[in-house]
């Protein structure tokens, strides 16, 4: 399976508590629930999309129990390609502490992670889609987990909350292999893949 990963950010970086004010409070954070202004038809048929493709999910602890409260328990609205996807396919946590999980159809991963990971990406089939879990997505970035990304970059700057990528970390070369169109309430929507380090050089006058 090929991993890919889904993300929602502000233009400066921030990812935090974006479904609602109360979704995420770590940290001290108010500003919660930034989504939801531009959500539109078409930003909903790319994630729609999206989910439809996955054979499995992976999450973060985090982000596996904000799911788990909202579309783990929502009763099926029988139009939700995303509820449809989350709550008839498999679903993986990565975690460094056990814990009993409450959402049918989800395992969790212990002992080497990485290598638990690897096990699935060789599996047949689609996408292993990792939704949020920012943590999780750094980590597989820093391990070379990761084969496609999907960044929903939202026209506004919250300036508080956790951001994507740290202040410092390694870095990474992209390759742009795909973007859309602005969406009619302003969301940019690019398809990435890792591709190594950059370059760097000189700029010549």
């Amino acid at each position: 399976m090929k991993l890919t990963t889904t993300t929602m950010v502000t233009v400066d970086g921030v990812m935090q508590g974006l479904g609602g004010p109360d979704e995420d409070r770590r940290g001290g954070f108010e500003r919660g629930g930034w989504v939801t202004p531009y959500v539109d038809d078409e930003g909903m048929g790319f994630l729609n999309e999206v989910y439809g493709r996955a054979d499995a999910f992976l999450f973060g602890r985090q982000t596996y129990e904000i799911f788990a409260d909202s579309w783990g328990t929502w009763p099926d609205p029988g139009d939700s390609p995303i509820w449809t996807a989350l709550n008839t396919r498999p679903k993986y946590v990565a975690s460094t502490t056990p814990f009993d999980p409450k959402w049918a159809n989800t395992t969790v991963l212990s002992g080497d992670v990485a290598v638990a990971i690897r096990e699935l990406k060789a599996k047949a089939g689609g996408e292993l889609e990792v939704h949020g879990s920012g943590i999780l997505v750094r980590w597989l970035l820093d391990n070379d987990l990761v084969d496609e990304i999907n960044l929903l970059t939202f026209p506004l700057v919250v300036g508080q909350g956790t951001r994507l990528f740290p202040d410092t970390g390694p870095d990474i070369a992209l390759e742009l292999v795909g973007s859309q169109a602005i969406t009619p309430s302003g969301v940019t929507i690019q398809v990435y893949r890792p591709s190594g380090r950059p370059k760097y050089g000189t700029v010549a006058a």
